[in-house]
Protein backbone atom coordinates (compact mmCIF):
# COMPACT_ATOMS: atom_id res chain seq x y z
CA UNK A 1 0.00 0.00 0.00
CA UNK A 2 1.37 3.42 -1.22
CA UNK A 3 -0.17 6.41 0.98
CA UNK A 4 -1.24 9.51 -1.24
CA UNK A 5 -1.40 12.37 0.49
CA UNK A 6 -3.38 15.83 -1.19
CA UNK A 7 -2.68 19.74 -0.64
CA UNK A 8 -4.45 22.95 -0.75
CA UNK A 9 -6.95 22.99 -3.88
CA UNK A 10 -6.02 19.08 -4.66
CA UNK A 11 -7.74 18.18 -2.00
CA UNK A 12 -10.26 20.32 -2.03
CA UNK A 13 -11.18 19.39 -5.71
CA UNK A 14 -10.32 15.34 -4.74
CA UNK A 15 -12.88 16.02 -0.83
CA UNK A 16 -10.36 14.13 1.26
CA UNK A 17 -6.64 15.17 2.73
CA UNK A 18 -5.14 11.51 2.24
CA UNK A 19 -5.85 7.79 1.27
CA UNK A 20 -4.31 4.59 1.14
CA UNK A 21 -4.03 2.80 -2.35
CA UNK A 22 -2.58 -0.60 -3.83
CA UNK A 23 -0.68 0.74 -6.75
CA UNK A 24 -1.63 -1.41 -10.21
CA UNK A 25 1.28 -3.18 -11.71
CA UNK A 26 0.98 -1.21 -14.49
CA UNK A 27 2.00 2.30 -12.84
CA UNK A 28 5.25 2.91 -12.98
CA UNK A 29 5.88 7.02 -12.96
CA UNK A 30 4.25 9.91 -11.20
CA UNK A 31 2.78 10.85 -14.42
CA UNK A 32 1.39 7.93 -14.62
CA UNK A 33 -0.04 7.62 -11.10
CA UNK A 34 -1.79 11.08 -12.38
CA UNK A 35 -3.42 9.63 -15.16
CA UNK A 36 -4.70 6.27 -12.95
CA UNK A 37 -6.26 8.65 -10.41
CA UNK A 38 -7.77 10.68 -13.08
CA UNK A 39 -10.17 7.86 -13.98
CA UNK A 40 -11.14 7.07 -10.60
CA UNK A 41 -14.12 9.23 -10.42
CA UNK A 42 -15.01 12.61 -11.73
CA UNK A 43 -13.28 14.63 -8.42
CA UNK A 44 -9.70 12.79 -8.80
CA UNK A 45 -10.71 13.55 -12.94
CA UNK A 46 -11.19 17.32 -11.92
CA UNK A 47 -8.01 17.67 -9.35
CA UNK A 48 -5.78 16.48 -12.06
CA UNK A 49 -7.33 17.74 -15.21
CA UNK A 50 -4.13 19.76 -16.24
CA UNK A 51 -1.47 17.34 -14.61
CA UNK A 52 1.16 19.30 -16.02
CA UNK A 53 0.26 21.79 -13.14
CA UNK A 54 0.10 19.42 -9.91
CA UNK A 55 3.55 19.20 -8.54
CA UNK A 56 4.53 15.55 -6.90
CA UNK A 57 6.89 14.51 -3.69
CA UNK A 58 7.56 10.89 -3.18
CA UNK A 59 8.76 10.34 0.39
CA UNK A 60 8.78 14.04 1.12
CA UNK A 61 11.09 15.16 -2.11
CA UNK A 62 10.21 16.89 -4.97
CA UNK A 63 9.83 15.01 -8.43
CA UNK A 64 9.13 15.30 -12.02
CA UNK A 65 6.59 13.31 -12.85
CA UNK A 66 8.39 10.81 -15.08
CA UNK A 67 9.83 9.28 -11.34
CA UNK A 68 9.41 5.91 -10.92
CA UNK A 69 7.05 5.45 -7.57
CA UNK A 70 8.33 1.51 -6.86
CA UNK A 71 8.96 1.61 -3.42
CA UNK A 72 7.45 4.86 -2.57
CA UNK A 73 5.74 4.58 0.93
CA UNK A 74 4.27 8.31 0.35
CA UNK A 75 3.17 10.13 -2.73
CA UNK A 76 2.37 13.73 -2.54
CA UNK A 77 0.49 15.65 -4.90
CA UNK A 78 -0.07 19.90 -4.70
CA UNK A 79 -0.27 22.67 -7.11
CA UNK A 80 2.66 25.33 -7.70
CA UNK A 81 3.94 27.04 -4.72
CA UNK A 82 4.65 30.46 -5.15
CA UNK A 83 6.68 32.61 -1.83
CA UNK A 84 8.92 35.48 -1.59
Amino acid sequence: MTKLVYFAWVRERIGKPEEEVELPGNVRTVAELARWLAGRGEEYAYAFENPDVVRAAIDKKHVKPDAPVAGAREIAFFPPMTGG
